[in-house]
């Protein structure tokens, strides 16, 4: 699943290559009615390759929404695993069969980890690293979830693993969305396993990214640790046998 939003100068390379390093996938396209052609560069590339999905929105609606709906729909056509990766780069394509293998392997969330042994972020200056690392340090500990970057966007999810986090129910967006689901996964018992990868800034388009969502991610992760702390974190939906 490549969620994108005006990402015109990227997208036809990432299908490209993706094709190339997992030729046996499908991948699904979330645009949110990218202005700047977005959706045509991937109609003709599908055209060309095959097996790429298109799945157009009306507007802007965020991270965590474009990847509730691609969650769903890959789970309406019964995909046992899905992937999340970003179309600008950042997180390298030839590493995906790393994650998807660590899956086959028996994990049911697998992250592309920035923070373990031999994950980097090469050209990040030391105040970034120190906030990001800083970050997801404190969601770990007031959290509880024994992961070393859970603000990752480079994931693989067992269809299983989705079910039993009820992901249509998570509200955050951005950061705050992979914390959550994060969170989600270690209290419904997921097997979570951190594959090391090397972050690369983009080279072309514009970031996402904003102050407000790194604000909302604290945020919440502060009200979950109180909720948590309270003894009233997310509990898993009680699902009737058969």
């Amino acid at each position: 699943m490549v969620p994108t939003y005006n990402e015109a100068p990227n997208i036809e390379r990432m299908l490209t290559m993706l094709r190339s390093v997992v030729p046996d996938v499908e991948i699904l396209v979330v645009d949110d009615g990218s202005p700047d052609g977005t959706a045509g560069i991937v109609a003709g590339v599908a055209t060309r390759l095959g097996s790429i999905h298109l799945l157009e929105r009306a507007g802007k609606g965020g991270l965590g929404s474009a990847y509730r709906a691609g969650f769903a729909w890959g789970l309406e056509r019964g995909f046992e695993a899905l992937v999340e990766i970003d179309a600008d780069f950042s997180h390298d394509p030839n590493t995906l069969p790393e994650l998807l293998k660590a899956a086959e392997n028996g994990a049911d969330v697998v992250i592309g980890s920035r923070y373990v042994k031999d994950g980097k972020i090469p050209e990040w200056p030391w105040y970034r690293h120190l906030l990001s690392w800083g970050g997801n340090r404190y969601a770990s500990v007031m959290l509880g979830l024994k992961v070393a970057d859970s603000t990752a966007g480079f994931r693989v999810y067992r269809d299983t693993a989705l079910s039993a986090m009820d992901y249509s129910s998570v509200q955050a967006d951005g950061y705050g969305f992979q914390v959550e689901m994060t969170y989600r996964a270690r209290l419904s018992g997921q097997k979570i396993v951190e594959v090391p990868i090397s972050f690369i800034d983009r080279e072309a388009g514009e970031s996402k990214m904003s102050s407000a969502i790194v604000v909302e991610a604290l945020g919440l992760v502060t009200r979950w640790a109180f909720e948590r702390a309270r003894g009233r974190p997310w509990t898993p939906p009680v699902r009737a046998n058969g």
